[in-house]
């Protein structure tokens, strides 16, 4: 994947989930450079609501870890505790509490590190629909990671949340998503991971968030960080079952990955006005879900 990821013109990645990539940072930093690559970022879901859980060894450890990989972002994730993201909590008002009281300590720790941290409204955390992620601006400090596709599926108009707190959003997930289907998944029709093995992320520009609407209020805000291209898919079996749901060439499946990180990475080049390709000098159009465009800055707005 890293290969292909270089083949596309990538230099900017997100970590992975854990062990996806090698855990110490220097071998992790080293690995990366082989393809041309660097990290940006990583996700760390973390349980901030419970009283009898301190998150803040889990996320000093990874502070440090990114420290010492010269990764920037942390990209925090209000996770429920459960391996799932299917089924999920409603906090009363003593969790909230505790949350917004952990988000505080952890935005203090940070500084220690020299880390940026956001916290990323996700499908299947505490923190996923509009009125979760309006307690969360309204009752901390903490910067958001802008998911486009988990903000829509989850109620939140990602465009509306950039007309109104562009100042809170220190990172960018870039996906496209099945309106439909996600309004599905919200009705309790469909669980999330049937919606993702079905298609519910499509590539840039083939679903119906409105991309250029987030991206030119972005950059409208003065927004210099990276959009980070993101697209879950389910592969299909080893044996490359055309009729699986989710493989691909499936119905309503994900199709090949690297050719959806091809079609997106054209497409946000397009809406950050760099067409140059990948090798081309002083843009830049997006990273990517692992992977990374050039870090050069297009015009008037954030890099990829």
């Amino acid at each position: 994947m890293l290969a292909e990821m270089r083949e596309l013109g990538l230099t900017a990645t997100e970590l992975g989930p854990e062990g996806f990539l090698p855990p110490s940072p220097t071998r992790c930093r080293s690995l990366l450079a082989e393809y041309g690559l660097r990290a940006v970022g990583g996700f760390v879901p973390v349980v901030l609501h419970e009283a009898d859980h301190d998150p803040l060894p889990v996320v000093r450890a990874a502070m440090r870890a990114f420290m010492d990989g010269e990764v920037d972002m942390v990209v925090l994730a209000a996770s429920t505790g459960g391996e799932s993201y299917d089924a999920r909590p409603e906090l009363d008002a003593a969790a909230w509490k505790i949350l917004m009281g952990n988000l505080r300590r952890i935005l203090k720790n940070a500084k220690e590190f020299g880390r940026t941290v956001t916290l990323h409204p996700h499908i299947g955390t505490v923190v996923e629909n509009r009125e979760e992620v309006q307690r969360v601006l309204d009752g901390s400090a903490m910067p958001l990671c802008l998911d486009t596709g988990h903000l829509l599926a989850g109620g939140t108009d990602p465009a509306e949340l950039v007309s109104h707190a562009a100042e809170r959003i220190a990172h960018v997930h870039l996906k496209d998503v099945d309106a439909a289907m996600a309004g599905r998944v919200r009705a309790g029709e469909l669980t999330y991971t049937r919606a993702v093995k079905d298609g519910l992320y499509r590539p840039l520009g083939r679903g119906d968030v409105d991309l250029p609407a987030i991206v030119g209020g972005l950059t409208g805000a003065g927004y210099d960080g990276w959009y980070v291209l993101e697209q879950d898919v389910v592969l299909g079996p080893a044996d490359g079952d055309p009729g699986a749901p989710g493989a691909p060439g499936a119905p309503g499946g994900s199709g090949d990955p690297k050719e959806n990180v091809r079609e997106s990475l054209a497409y946000l080049r397009k809406l950050t006005g760099d067409e140059t390709g990948p090798s081309g000098g002083g843009g830049g159009g997006g990273a990517a879900g692992i992977g990374g465009v050039s870090p050069g800055e297009p015009p008037g707005g954030g890099r990829a």
